[in-house]
């Protein structure tokens, strides 16, 4: 008996412990806004559900990106789970970017980590992607593997990581988001 769709969690966002397994690169399709506790759903093309990061990832971005959301698409991150980020005083642990296109150098941007103490963050250059071309037959056959596993939602994201990784086309990587 599999217990790993009874661990997945039941969640609208993506969570640091997606990020458990290693850190993943997303690209940024849009951007939205939510409530105002966390204000910017940010619509990843490899991925069913939304990210939503902290005031801290936030302030990354705009200093790598400029303030205006509405140019974020296109542009690539890599996120990792930080076990080490505080909420209420306690290690609860969450998603940082390591990682980010549009970056000539080294980025390094002080953050608060408690109140009256910062320190610098550093995200490192993500090249651009060479777009790699796979062979049709492994897109329908992910797309077959997407149809047997319809609702079973770990399954799908590990497809899913396997095709991304892969460089399937959008097109493939829609088809097997759409079966979760």
């Amino acid at each position: 008996m599999d217990m790993t769709e009874s661990i997945a969690p039941k969640s609208d966002q993506l969570d640091a412990v997606d990020l458990l397994s290693g850190p993943r690169t997303f690209t940024i399709e849009r951007v939205s806004k939510n409530n105002p506790e966390q204000p910017f759903n940010f619509h990843l093309a490899e991925f069913p559900r939304v990210w939503r990061p902290g005031k801290s990832m936030r302030r990354v971005i705009v200093a790598a990106w400029g303030p205006d959301a509405t140019k974020y698409a296109g542009h690539r991150l890599t996120l990792y789970c930080d076990p080490t980020v505080q909420f209420g005083g306690e290690a609860i642990g969450g998603s940082r970017i390591s990682h980010m296109t549009g970056i000539e150098k080294p980025l390094r941007v002080p953050l608060l980590v408690k109140r009256g103490k910062s320190e610098v963050f550093t995200v490192q250059p993500l090249p651009d992607a060479k777009p790699a071309h796979t062979q049709p037959s492994t897109q329908s056959a992910w797309r077959e593997q997407a149809d047997a596993a319809k609702g079973n939602v770990p399954e799908l994201q590990r497809i899913y990581a396997e095709a991304e990784q892969a460089a399937a086309d959008a097109e493939t990587l829609t088809y097997i988001r759409s079966n979760a």
